[in-house]
């Protein structure tokens, strides 16, 4: 190839990127803005939790704490019901209550009934349900659920990985455009200095929008499972602890419990004095973190399983499992020798959900949806300047410069796209839609031209 063609090839890729970066903008745009906006409600709503539910989550300060039978004993006379919990997180800290979570009919997936309990004063404080792993009440859970579902349950679920999949690729995109055009966009003012921040904003905030497009696909439906396979693949998948007494075999945890499974319902023979029991073995067994979850075996053949839940850093999320009736440990997981794949998304998980460094983990991504925010909104009013331009095309279209790639160039975008709609299959079928109205496009056009030079001739 000379270096004519090959810098004729550049410029053509280049022009494939610019117009798939418009369009990526224009039409995946108010998805990734949605995401953006209800994400920054989600990382602010900690602060309001607290304050909403001050009453519920936490008791008296001065006394001495009831052993966790008393409090199910409790538990039991608000129910009206010998019903034990499926899963128990004692109070972490003094003035803090627990929380003891029931598996209910006619609750949603990963939802469980919460009753908490004052451990000093066994009053009951508050009944509620909780939403995952991470316990969360009515009002996040109402946010999380439009963040990555828009309420509209597993079919909402493709308008967030929609969003994660070209975020990306916008993203780099972006960064790529503002590289080849930097020194061009420095003389830019006036009405076109708004392209000039737009691509400055931009690549200051690549780091994290990528960060957000790569931990958002690990939810996903499809691309995730895709993941899920690849980590399994791998060796990657995050230990934990079994509970299985026939079966020992090693079980890999599920990171997005957040978002679905139940907790089974309690084995009859369990009662409210072996929480006691599990928790003072757990102890015993080298769980340090001050929040902890009891979950008792559901099942003859299965073991309790007590897990650290404490998620900020240093992570503390060390489990053992434990035999019924002797309370010795059957098996044991150490955060410390996970593989570093786990650790990395473990640690990915948790600092995507803003729980990793508490508070300055929330602003810090907070602002960052917020710059997304503002990215988007230079975004349309460039797409509103071009609109209105009086001459020229408006919005031409990408089947134009990739027909004029030499034959080689046009296979391997091909390879890149097929490859790209096969591990990220939201991606793949949106760009195969968009493909074939941007053919259209270019075939209308040039049958418009056609007739048009036809006509003076």
């Amino acid at each position: 190839m000379t270096a004519n063609s090959s810098n004729r090839t550049g410029k053509l890729l280049f022009a494939m990127l610019s117009r798939l970066h418009l369009y990526i903008g224009l039409f995946v745009g108010p998805f990734i803005l949605i995401a953006a906006l209800s994400g920054i409600a989600y990382l602010l709503s900690p602060p309001l939790e607290e304050w909403l539910y001050h009453d519920t989550l936490y008791g008296v300060t001065q006394g001495e704490s009831h052993s966790l039978a008393e409090q199910i004993t409790t538990a039991q006379q608000y129910l009206g019901a010998a019903t034990l919990p499926s899963a128990v997180r004692p109070a972490p800290a003094l003035g803090d209550t627990t929380r003891l979570m029931f598996s209910e009919s006619g609750l949603g997936p990963s939802e469980h009934r919460a009753l908490f309990i004052d451990p000093i004063t066994l009053k009951v404080t508050g009944d509620t349900t909780v939403y995952g792993t991470s316990g969360i009440l009515p009002l996040r859970t109402a946010i999380d659920h439009f963040h990555r579902q828009l309420l509209m349950g597993e079919t909402g679920r493709l308008y967030s990985e929609l969003a994660a999949s070209w975020l990306w690729l916008a993203a780099l995109g972006g960064v790529t455009l503002w590289i080849r055009q930097r020194h061009a966009l420095k003389a830019l003012s006036g009405a076109h200095s708004t392209r000039r921040r737009h691509a400055t904003l931009g690549a200051v905030l690549s780091l994290g929008l990528l960060f957000f497009s790569a931990t958002g696909l690990t939810w996903s439906q499809w691309a995730g499972g895709n993941i899920a396979e690849l980590r399994h693949a791998w060796g990657w998948g995050t230990p934990s602890a079994s509970t299985a007494l026939i079966d020992t075999d090693s079980q890999v945890a599920d990171e997005h419990a957040e978002h679905h499974g139940h907790m089974a319902m309690v084995a009859t023979s369990i009662t409210p004095e072996d929480f006691d029991r599990a928790q003072s073995a757990a102890r015993q067994a080298g769980l340090s973190a001050a929040r902890l979850q009891l979950t008792p075996p559901s099942s003859p053949q299965q073991a309790w399983r007590v897990a650290e839940i404490d998620r900020q850093w240093p992570t503390q999320v060390d489990q053992v499992a434990l035999h019924p009736r002797s309370m010795t440990v059957t098996d044991q997981t150490d955060f410390t020798t996970f593989p570093l794949a786990a650790k990395l998304t473990r640690w990915g998980i948790d600092l995507h959900m803003g729980v990793l460094f508490g508070i300055a983990n929330q602003i810090v991504l907070a602002l960052i949806a917020a710059g997304l925010v503002t990215l988007m909104a230079w975004g349309y009013i460039m797409a509103w300047r071009r609109l209105r331009t009086a001459s020229g095309q408006r919005f031409p279209t990408v089947t134009e410069p990739w027909l004029m790639l030499p034959l080689t160039a046009q296979f391997s975008v091909l390879f890149v796209a097929v490859a790209l709609g096969v591990a990220l299959p939201i991606l793949g079928v949106s760009l195969a839609i968009f493909v074939v109205i941007d053919a259209l496009r270019w075939y209308v056009k040039k049958r418009y031209t056609a007739r048009s030079l036809n006509a003076h001739q």
